[in-house]
């Protein structure tokens, strides 16, 4: 399916690997022009020529943590006007929120709540005035199951959450739409870090770590990342125009309610 994007710019976050990089091969794929921004140059250079060379797509990079007020300026200076922003920032660690000073909280709000926020407010009205924009913020499935070690993920992404179900329906009139996808378990590096230390803390076998974890998924595996990327490009599609507000919830059937 055409998704009518074709020739549009998009600034995507933390894209040098994982769900950031999915959703941008998917975008690029769609015939968007990307400017991708992630921590590691090298890492990033290396995704941006996987990318380019897969898509046939134009791809510049932004070597900047997006966490940062001099990260989120160099971003927007590379891609003052996008049309298309995928916002996207590592989750904080796991731990017992007795452990969590203020420090501790203050960094997990700042990195998955007030940076999108910021990059929203950055570029929505733009977006407004030139009758299109797509925002895409990538959460996780805790904002709808929360996990009790993922304290900090789960408040952070809550409130971004109910920040967006705000604002997303005062800019629908204008053809910018803003919406959330929450994923459950893909098969990242980051996920995979997480099952080998789980593993060893356990004292299993990483193979058996992975079979436990995958048995509490009713799709029997986890999900591909490049399912994740072609969701994000649905909804920054023109087909998506009366999509706004929403939480996309992609985990297998992992999350067990009716709603």
């Amino acid at each position: 399916m055409d998704l009518g994007i074709a020739g549009r710019r998009a600034l995507v976050c933390a894209a040098s690997k994982g769900l950031g990089k999915a959703c941008a091969i998917s975008l690029g794929r769609a015939g968007v022009h990307l400017t991708i921004v992630a921590r590691t140059a090298e890492t990033l250079e290396a995704a941006a020529r996987e990318i380019g060379e897969s898509t046939g797509a134009d791809v510049a990079t932004v070597a900047a943590d997006i966490t940062t007020s001099a990260g989120r300026t160099a971003a927007l200076a590379a891609c003052p006007k996008p049309d298309i922003l995928v916002n996207n920032a590592g989750g904080p660690p796991p731990g017992d929120f007795r452990d969590w000073d203020r420090e501790v909280w203050i960094k997990a709000i700042d990195a998955n709540m007030l940076t999108p926020i910021e990059m929203i407010k950055a570029t929505v009205d733009g977006m407004m005035e030139r009758g299109f924009g797509r925002i895409v913020n990538i959460t996780s499935s805790s904002v709808k199951a929360p996990i009790d070690v993922l304290g900090l993920s789960n408040g952070a992404r809550s409130g971004l959450t109910g920040f967006i179900a705000g604002v997303a329906r005062t800019t629908v009139k204008r053809n910018v739409t803003i919406n959330n996808l929450l994923p459950g378990s893909f098969g990242t590096d980051r996920l995979f870090s997480t099952i080998r230390a789980q593993a060893e803390k356990r004292g299993i076998s990483f193979e058996d770590s992975v079979k436990a974890r995958t048995a509490t998924i009713p799709a029997g595996r986890f999900g591909d990342p490049a399912e994740f990327g072609d969701a994000c490009a649905y909804l920054c599609s023109a087909q998506a125009a009366y999509v706004t507000g929403q939480n996309f919830l992609i985990d297998g059937g992992a999350y067990p309610g009716t709603f």
